[in-house]
């Protein structure tokens, strides 16, 4: 949801399932999570976040306005954002970024939830952080589904009230809000579905679907009709952005079949994510991942990469919580790429340093290639620089020199 419209729409959306109970799982409207990303930083920082939060504020209530909204819950969450606001950060960045940025998902559903009570929907709204459970891993927040508190779900589940929630969010054990990171609405909706053992989810996109690649980068992308849960997972996890990467598992744990549809054409058929794997291969699919670096760890005293050498970097990539997309061991050198993100990897190289070498190569472009061929693999490579190419009868991985276009900074 990213204006006026696009809420209404919603409610339209709604109409035309009223026959089903509803759990609606709301992500933040427009680049509210990028601009509270801003407010963050600045704050932590101890730089004046005053203006950047401003703006935040009056996207929400011009967007209040255009609904004709006569009461606005929404601006509860902004008066607890302001006062957290309003004292130092006296936590590590990365909890403090949950805290603040989660508001965007409470702003959105709050809003939501106004408008639909406002056109005489019967409503109830749900603080997801009340639902579910997670460790205390922010950012990325590993869902604890033995500690969900179901009996939220049940309570609701008793009323005849369509249910508004947030995606994105949870709490661990304290209390403590944690995210469970960027896109993670997807995920929410999937974790939600297996505690109630939903009939269908359906995921509303911008795009008619899921697409074999990204249409900003290959103009020539086309819409996939069906694909398995295994090959959903595969994609999620070399990169394809449709979805959240942990979406799939809770739902083919319960073969809960996964729509992908377009929130503005609602009634075209979209994508269907089951468990059905016969047409897998019959298209392929791109995944670029742009603003990444290419690291090189070796030993201080060039001795072997070998198990003691590998368990000390990945328990300093654990402790980082840097996501590694692709890796590749030497004799003497184990290289991997991730995200171009300078905080992150100035933290990594501290923890190697005087025992290993740390050296970036960036910015890289990594390109996953699907069910490819050779014809494939020349239309897109043939005038790029490749610096590491990994391959399977499936899949292909390659790491390439970044052109200009594909130069965007990485936020943190």
């Amino acid at each position: 949801m990213k204006n006026a419209a696009a809420v209404k729409n919603v409610a339209g959306i709604l109409s035309a399932h009223s026959q089903n109970r509803l759990m609606v799982v709301v992500s933040a409207m427009g680049k509210t999570t990028n601009a509270l990303e801003r407010v963050h930083q600045l704050w932590y920082n101890n730089e004046d976040w005053s203006m950047a939060l401003d703006e935040v504020y009056q996207f929400h209530q011009q967007l209040s306005n255009d609904l004709s909204l006569t009461t606005n819950p929404w601006q509860q969450h902004f008066s607890a954002l302001m006062e957290k606001l309003s004292l130092p950060s006296n936590v590590p960045f990365d909890c403090s970024y949950d805290a603040v940025v989660s508001f965007g998902e409470l702003f959105s559903s709050s809003i939501l939830y106004s408008y639909l009570l406002h056109v005489g929907c019967a409503v109830q709204w749900l603080d997801a952080r009340s639902i579910i459970r997670t460790d205390n891993r922010f950012r990325d927040a590993r869902v604890d589904f033995s500690s969900c508190h179901v009996s939220v779900l049940h309570e609701w589940e008793r009323g005849n009230a369509i249910g508004i929630t947030q995606g994105f969010i949870g709490a661990d054990a304290h209390g403590n809000t944690t995210t469970l990171g960027r896109e993670g609405s997807d995920y929410s909706a999937a974790i939600l579905a297996f505690l109630m053992n939903a009939k269908e989810v359906v995921i509303w996109k911008d795009v008619p679907g899921m697409m074999n690649a990204d249409p900003r980068w290959f103009p020539e992308a086309c819409t996939v009709s069906h694909i398995s849960f295994h090959e959903a997972v595969e994609l999620a996890y070399y990169g394809a952005s449709v979805i959240h990467p942990k979406t799939i598992k809770p739902l083919q744990n319960l073969g809960i079949p996964l729509f992908i549809k377009s929130f503005e054409k609602p009634f075209d058929t979209g994508t269907l994510i089951h468990g059905d794997s016969d047409r897998d291969n019959a298209v392929y699919h791109l995944i670029l991942k742009t603003s990444q670096a290419l690291v090189s760890i070796s030993p201080t005293d060039f001795s072997f990469i070998v198990e003691d050498n590998l368990r000390d970097i990945f328990e300093a990539l654990s402790a980082t919580g840097i996501r590694v997309r692709l890796m590749e061991n030497s004799a003497i050198s184990f290289s991997f790429v991730t995200d171009d993100d300078d905080r992150k990897l100035e933290e990594l190289k501290k923890r190697l340093d005087g025992k290993f070498v740390m050296r970036l190569n960036r910015p890289v472009t990594l390109l996953t290639i699907r069910h490819w061929t050779p014809e494939i693999l020349e239309r897109y490579t043939h005038t790029r620089e490749v610096l590491l190419e990994q391959r399977n009868r499936t899949s292909l991985r390659l790491v390439m020199r970044a052109t200009l276009a594909e130069q965007v900074p990485q936020k943190s």
